[in-house]
C-alpha cells in the first residue's frame, strides 16, 4: 500500500504532521480518514474551520492555509509498526519540506512525533521554546487518534490555542 500524498505550498500558516496515514487513509487517499479519528472535530471544534469537514476535503484546506504531512509515508495500523530507519529517513524528509515550504506553524499531531522529528524526550503541550527549524512556530498537540486517552475537550482546548499564535506569528516572523 502506497503512502498518501502530502498538501503543501508555500507559506502556509499552518502545517499538520501526523505520525503517519493509518491503514484507511492509505486506502482512500485521505489523511485523517479513520472513522475513529478526531482530527476534523477537533480542528473545527478548536476553531480552526469554519464546519466540521469530511477526509475527503483534506486538500480544500490548502485554501484556508492548512497543509498536511506526516513524519513517515507508510501506512500502518499503529505507530508501533514504524521502523527507526523509517523514522531517520522521515526525519531529513521532514526537516527538508519545513525548510522549502516555510510553513508559519508546524502543528505534531501526537507529542511522539515530536518526539521523534526533535529527538526530544521531555515535551510540553503547545508551542515549543527550542526550535529545531528557526523561525518556525513548532506547537505540539495531542493526537487525534480515538486511542488517545485525554479527554476530548481537553484536547481541543490546546488546539484552540493554535488560532491566535498562527495570528500572531504574522507579526513574530516580520
Amino acid at each position: 500500500m502506497e503512502g498518501i500524498l502530502d498538501h503543501l505550498k508555500e507559506g502556509l500558516d499552518l502545517l499538520f504532521i501526523g505520525f503517519n496515514p493509518s491503514i484507511r487513509s492509505g486506502e482512500t487517499g485521505h489523511h485523517y480518514a479513520n472513522p475513529n479519528n478526531r482530527f476534523w472535530r477537533i480542528i473545527h471544534e478548536a476553531g480552526l474551520t469554519p464546519r466540521k469537514y469530511q477526509p475527503i476535503e483534506d486538500r480544500t484546506l490548502l485554501e484556508l492555509g492548512y497543509g498536511f504531512t506526516n513524519i513517515v509515508s507508510r501506512p500502518t495500523r499503529a505507530a508501533e509498526e514504524i521502523t527507526k530507519e523509517e523514522y531517520i529517513q522521515g526525519r531529513k524528509e521532514l526537516k527538508q519540506k519545513i525548510k522549502t515550504y516555510k510553513p508559519k506553524v508546524v502543528c505534531f499531531v501526537g507529542k511522539g512525533v515530536y518526539q521523534q522529528y526533535s529527538q526530544k524526550r521531555n515535551i510540553p503541550w503547545g508551542v515549543q521554546a527550542d526550535r529545531v527549524i528557526p523561525k518556525v512556530i513548532e506547537f505540539v498537540a495531542p493526537s487525534s487518534s480515538g486511542l488517545v486517552r485525554m479527554k476530548i475537550e481537553e484536547v481541543i482546548k490546546i488546539y484552540s490555542e493554535l488560532p491566535s499564535i498562527i495570528e500572531g506569528s504574522n507579526n513574530e516572523l516580520c
